[in-house]
């Protein structure tokens, strides 16, 4: 096993015309900023380098995390952010859901993105009727009893040969609390979901659509926003930052200090990222 090449943030800032960057995991996790987070945004709010966050969390505002941001420390104005959740209206319209009856599992927030995008979320209960299933967050919801009414009402659907669209807006299985501590998100309560409906159709086709990374969604927005130069993906999951950025043909780097082991990666890995550093 051959280790993989390292490089240092000053390094990425110098080498790539505009930088892309996973929250959870890379800057912070759920207490505050890691080390060397704040003095990194600092460093390229101060050079004026561009940048974005590809964020998969669809339960905060851009407006919301910037100011959750700025208390920690990190001073990221709401127009470097991309969440998942602002690739709602692009997929609404080419799927003609505007006003469609949408359950939406996650916060207020997740529901005002649906909102935003035209749906009409309504109440999850045990007689639930509606359009489409919106995964966004754990946060929110009494997460059993939640997946219980959310695959009864699935069932009733598929049983009665009516359709409905999966939209799984945060990929991610697992996100870092805290140094030694993480936790199950939305992407565990999707998969849930599929082995749920693959029990009762096996075969079926009964799959969430996913709108955060690895998907290309969020990477051709920020390629919108940079039409030209060399763009690189910075984050701390294999299975979404770093497939997601090479499978849209970019360079990405993997930290170490969030869910993936970077000491525990070689080359000869199925999944390599381009460079490798423990943290910011």
């Amino acid at each position: 096993m051959h280790p993989l090449p390292r490089i240092s943030a000053a390094e990425l800032r110098e080498c790539y015309d505009a930088l892309l960057l996973d929250a959870y995991g890379v800057l912070n996790d759920h207490d505050g900023a890691l080390p060397g987070a704040p003095a990194f945004i600092a460093a390229l709010n101060r050079e004026q380098k561009p940048y974005l966050l590809l964020t998969n969390d669809a339960s905060r505002t851009p407006e919301t995390s910037s100011r959750r941001f700025r208390g920690m420390g990190l001073d990221i104005a709401p127009e470097h952010i991309l969440t998942s959740g602002l690739m709602f209206p692009r997929y609404f319209a080419e799927q003609g859901l505007r006003d469609a009856r949408c359950v939406v599992l996650g916060p207020d927030e997740s529901r005002e993105y649906v909102e935003r995008a035209g749906g009409k979320p309504v109440r999850l209960d045990w007689e639930t009727d509606a359009d489409a299933l919106i995964v966004c967050d754990e946060a929110g919801i009494d997460y059993r009893p939640a997946l219980d009414r959310a695959l009864s009402f699935l069932f009733r659907k598929f049983d009665a040969g009516q359709s409905v669209h999966l939209v799984l807006a945060n990929p991610d299985v697992v996100y870092p609390v805290s140094p030694g501590r993480f936790g199950f998100t939305s992407g565990s309560m999707a998969l849930l979901l599929e082995a749920g409906l693959a029990a009762r159709y096996p075969g079926g086709e009964h799959r969430f659509t996913r709108l955060g990374k690895p998907s290309p969604f969020l990477f051709d927005a920020a390629r919108e926003r940079f039409p030209e130069g060399k763009l690189v993906m910075i984050g701390d999951q294999l299975e979404t930052d770093i497939r997601g950025a090479r499978s849209y043909g970019l360079d990405a780097v993997l930290v170490g200090s969030g869910v993936a082991r970077v000491a525990r990666l070689g080359s000869n890995a199925p999944l390599v990222p381009t460079f490798v550093m423990e943290s910011l």
